[in-house]
């Protein structure tokens, strides 16, 4: 069951195209990963890649990349927006929990929270492990995770308005709703995304809708999480910007670092 609920856990990414529109513009996390990556040689790794949103940017600073992701759409639209160009990046179908790419890197990475899509016990464990397996000594890993606050957990569990947004294409206004269910069992938030297509007039022409579930860690769950599978957390920040971490913070961004033993 646990399994079938992982693998099952892809509506969102079904459609490529639409995930590059609501979140293409979202780049808060690459300079940071500049920054970090400046500090390494090698290849560097991007788990969970999705359409390449953080990995190509890596690549015209000049490093060499792996993009792992599980979807084989978002990889194939991945391909695509980096075929023209010269860039040094390998895009590779696996399951980033049995991650087997034969190399070995000094800087791996996962962001858009893709830490919350790992919803058990066994696959965050999974994950890490696989990182461990394929960092150098004393290689970093960089990943967010929303941080768990009453404000992201209780949410109603009536639809809400969440943001509006014009589609470069149709040039419809698009309605973003959420309702949001949290199962405090598990520590799973599930989500669904409604999105009202809309002309100008106000006349609402089409609807979809899209189903997600989301795992969120409390920050000592996730130091001996990361203790347990062989890392040392060497910054945690609440942002990209590198602010401290505080009891209202919307995020966690970890730095973390390969024991040299476990």
């Amino acid at each position: 069951m646990k399994e079938k609920l992982f693998q099952s856990n892809n509506e969102e990414y079904e459609d490529p195209i639409l995930y590059d529109k609501e979140n293409n513009a979202y780049n808060d996390d690459i300079p940071f990963l500049l920054k970090w990556s400046s500090k390494v040689d090698g290849t560097i790794i991007d788990l969970a890649c999705g359409t390449g949103r953080a990995t190509i940017p890596l690549a015209k600073g000049g490093h060499k990349l792996i993009g792992v992701d599980v979807h084989q759409g978002m990889l194939a639209e991945a391909n695509r927006k980096s075929s023209d160009s010269q860039l040094k990046i390998a895009w590779v179908l696996q399951d980033c929990t049995k991650l087997h790419l034969n190399t070995k890197s000094r800087m791996i990475y996962s962001v858009g929270n893709s830490f919350q899509h790992f919803l058990t016990n066994e696959t965050q464990d999974g994950l890490l492990q696989s990182v461990n397996r394929h960092l150098e000594e004393a290689g970093v890993f960089i990943f967010s995770t929303r941080f768990p606050s009453a404000d992201e957990l209780l949410q109603p569990s009536t639809e809400e308005y969440w943001r509006t947004y014009t589609d470069s294409e149709t040039l419809l206004e698009v309605d973003l709703f959420t309702i949001s269910k949290y199962d405090s069992l598990n520590q799973i938030q599930h989500n669904t995304t409604i999105r009202r297509y809309r002309r100008q007039s106000g006349e609402i022409i089409d609807e979809k809708r899209t189903n997600i579930s989301l795992r969120y860690v409390f920050p000592k769950e996730m130091e001996r999480i990361l203790f347990a599978n062989g890392f040392e957390i060497v910054h945690v920040y609440e942002d990209w910007k590198e602010s401290p971490l505080k009891e209202d913070s919307n995020q966690m961004v970890y730095v973390c670092r390969k024991l040299t033993t476990i």
